[in-house]
């Protein structure tokens, strides 16, 4: 097929088809590969031209694909074969700060990280915080809902998120939220939107709240482990504590020599395991001290407590320090706190079984693990790695668990969803997909 004229001359230079473009977008960060090449990527810069996109697209039939930064790990935005990639990259305007309300009006594009900055200029910040906060997107991050290392004090992204600007499949413009504190006028969706991952519509700016940043200075802390199951218990009853952590993340053994390895931080290797966090506010440090006393109690080994974010960003580094050792095959579970210390006996015991080396990294205050298979880069390897993810997931599960703590389903996850959901619950979202997009063309069979 080809990209009709008319539409070539609507959008100008902003629907691309050089070669370069077709490969660079094709992918995004996660071990999926797309289907085939698209036929063409539209940059688009506004409103108007994802709605020009999306009404051909669908007048045609032509799948779309959904592409902010490029960042997510579940395979939802890679390429189809022939289809259009709809990068809304350039889509990068803060257009309000609004101190009073304390919200933000931005553009889908705005990088995570850019509005915390602009906010922090008004003595504001945006909660969500993603490790990839650096490169990520708000368009992104709200269709994957996505969490980050904050999650344990704020919450997840939807949490943060007031109003919506969507363009749906046949091109209408549909505005959703207020920017009041209550609203229950109709049905809510907000919500509906938020976490669907570009399956109902493309999420084009937003409305999102921003909290005041606290006083003082953050204090950091650092505390080994030689078991992970005490380590485990140990998050459980700091989840326990009045007062929660800005920030409780847990890295085992193994991930904290890849990271040292890949990028120096002083991170001591624990014997098994080591939680970082960081408290805040003008009781940060006796906040600090009591979970490390709580840690103690639970069979800590060494602990410390600095005023340095060094800690915080060799978290950051987990993804790419782990990616660049060959540990490709990762899943993103979560379980309630009440069961990390059965997760991680249960994991050691099936890398054990498999004889894999399994890394995990997690946002260990809200449970969200992201274990980390080592895998060489064949399709036989990555099978096997695959079966330790899968047995992986299904613990999660055995144990209340859920196949995705943040990363969403993507295509990546989508023989998952049914260990989960049930035959109705998925029919209710396939009805509902149907009625927006009934000729089936944003991101299909992915999602759900």
């Amino acid at each position: 097929m080809t990209v009709a004229s008319d539409r070539a001359e609507v959008l100008g230079d902003r629907l691309s088809r050089t070669p370069d473009d077709l490969q660079s977008f094709a992918g995004d960060s996660s071990r999926a590969q797309p289907e085939g090449m698209p036929v063409a990527v539209v940059h688009a810069e506004s409103t108007a031209d994802v709605s020009a996109t999306l009404a051909w697209a669908s007048a045609h039939g032509v799948r779309v694909s959904v592409r902010g930064a490029g960042t997510g790990l579940s395979g939802g935005a890679v390429a189809y074969a022939g289809g259009l990639v709809l990068s809304l990259a350039r889509m990068n305007r803060i257009r309000r700060i609004d101190e009073v309300n304390r919200l933000a009006d931005v553009e889908a594009g705005v990088v995570t990280s850019d509005l915390d900055t602009a906010a922090g200029r008004h003595g504001l910040f945006f909660p969500p915080d993603p490790a990839s906060a650096r490169t990520s997107t708000i368009g992104g991050n709200i269709a994957t809902n996505a969490g980050g290392l904050r999650c344990v004090a704020h919450g997840v992204t939807a949490d943060s998120v007031a109003a919506l600007e969507v363009v749906l499949a046949d091109g209408r413009v549909l505005q959703t939220g207020a920017r009041t504190r209550k609203n229950v006028a109709g049905l809510d969706l907000t919500s509906l939107f938020t976490g669907s991952e570009g399956t109902l519509g493309v999420i084009t700016a937003a409305t999102v709240r921003l909290k005041p940043v606290p006083e003082g200075d953050p204090c950091t802390f650092r505390v080994s482990f030689d078991r992970m199951t005490d380590a485990g218990r140990a998050v459980t009853a700091i989840g326990a504590l009045p007062d929660p952590p800005e920030v409780l993340e847990l890295l085992d053994a193994p991930s904290v020599e890849i990271i040292e390895a890949y990028q120096p931080s002083g991170l001591t290797v624990p014997g098994a395991a080591v939680l970082v966090g960081q408290t805040v506010g003008p009781h940060a440090q006796g906040l600090a001290e009591a979970i490390v006393e709580t840690c103690r109690q639970h069979g800590a080994t060494d602990d410390e407590i600095a005023e340095s974010d060094e800690l915080i960003e060799a978290r950051r580094l987990s993804n790419p320090a782990l990616t660049a050792r060959g540990l490709r095959v990762s899943c993103d579970v979560g379980v309630p706190l009440s069961e990390l210390a059965a997760v991680f006996a249960g994991i050691e015991e099936i890398a054990h079984q498999h004889g894999r080396v399994v890394s995990t990294v997690a946002h260990a205050g809200d449970g969200n693990l992201h274990p980390s298979v080592q895998a060489d880069d064949t399709p036989e390897d990555h099978a096997a790695a695959e079966a330790v993810i899968h047995d992986i997931t299904r613990l999660a599960l055995s144990l209340g668990g859920t196949v995705t703590g943040e990363h969403g389903i993507g295509s990546l996850k989508l023989h998952e969803l049914s260990w989960q959901l049930d035959d109705t619950a998925r029919q209710v979202q396939a009805a509902i997909k149907d009625a927006l997009d009934p000729q089936g063309i944003l991101t299909p069979g992915r999602g759900f």
